[in-house]
């Protein structure tokens, strides 16, 4: 039995490094053996592919689900038989869900109530979010226990993210009382660069403790396996972008107790 907590991956802002922690944090869940199941809510789809999931093989995706009432169970697919991680896939007809959902009633709840079935079956739901503040979002915001947001060490990092917070309160305010921040991710980690301890101090200035000890280095590995279909932990577990994912994966299981 799965204790269903449903995490949102999510930042308005690309680039960030989103679809790559979504992918690497759910394969490093299952690798400490927990069921987990990632949801690809972008459109580009990224998630699926990047997991292992041959796209053009696929007949039902997330899209389906949204608009046609099928039920999730019908699009799961394990790309993997040697982990415990399955998959619900998308693809770029899921941007058309956005605009068909305006016309249903509780549409800010769909996702939840596709997932809702499906809560005793896994340990953990990680949904990766589109790259915007749309309904597709505020269905995973609604639908999440909490929200991991990853943040780029650069320059611009702290901008919009005042506007995904905002929405995070908004979300929480009238849709999902009890959605919390599970914490910030720093991304893209370079030691040699000055600016990664500046962005660092800022953001640990304004969240504190809501920042991750854990960071995610800029690692060539983690920028290889999409390609081969493969979560860094797959294609190389001894690399340190799969390491730094272990050591997240870690740190989040032990702040669950």
């Amino acid at each position: 039995m799965g204790i269903g907590k449903v995490i949102a991956i999510a930042n308005q802002k690309g680039g960030v490094g989103k679809t790559t922690t979504a992918v690497n944090f759910s394969a490093s869940l299952a690798r400490k053996k927990k069921k987990v199941l990632l949801v690809d809510s972008d459109p580009q789809g990224n998630a699926s592919s990047g997991i292992g999931v041959q796209r053009k093989k696929i007949t039902k995706q997330l899209y389906d689900c949204y608009t046609k009432q099928i039920p999730l169970l019908d699009i799961l697919i394990i790309p993997n038989v040697k982990t415990t991680l399955t998959v619900a896939p998308s693809g770029i007809d899921l941007a058309a869900a956005e605009m068909e959902l305006f016309q249903v009633k509780k549409r800010e709840y769909v996702l939840k109530e596709l997932l809702r079935i499906h809560l005793d079956d896994y340990d953990y739901i990680v949904i990766d979010c589109p790259p915007s503040l749309g309904l597709l979002t505020v269905n995973s915001l609604t639908a999440a226990s909490s929200v991991l947001i990853p943040m780029q060490c650069e320059y611009f990092a702290m901008e919009g993210l005042a506007q995904l917070i905002s929405t995070i309160r908004a979300v929480k305010k009238s849709l999902n009382k009890h959605l919390y921040i599970e914490g910030l991710l720093l991304t893209m980690y370079d030691k040699r660069n000055r600016l990664t301890f500046q962005v660092e101090k800022e953001i640990k200035k304004h969240f504190g403790t809501q920042v991750f000890k854990t960071v995610i280095p800029r690692n060539v590995r983690l920028s290889e396996c999409p390609s081969h279909g493969q979560s860094v932990i797959e294609y190389d577990v001894k690399s340190t972008g799969a390491q730094a994912y272990i050591k997240l994966a870690n740190e989040f299981l032990k702040n669950q107790n």
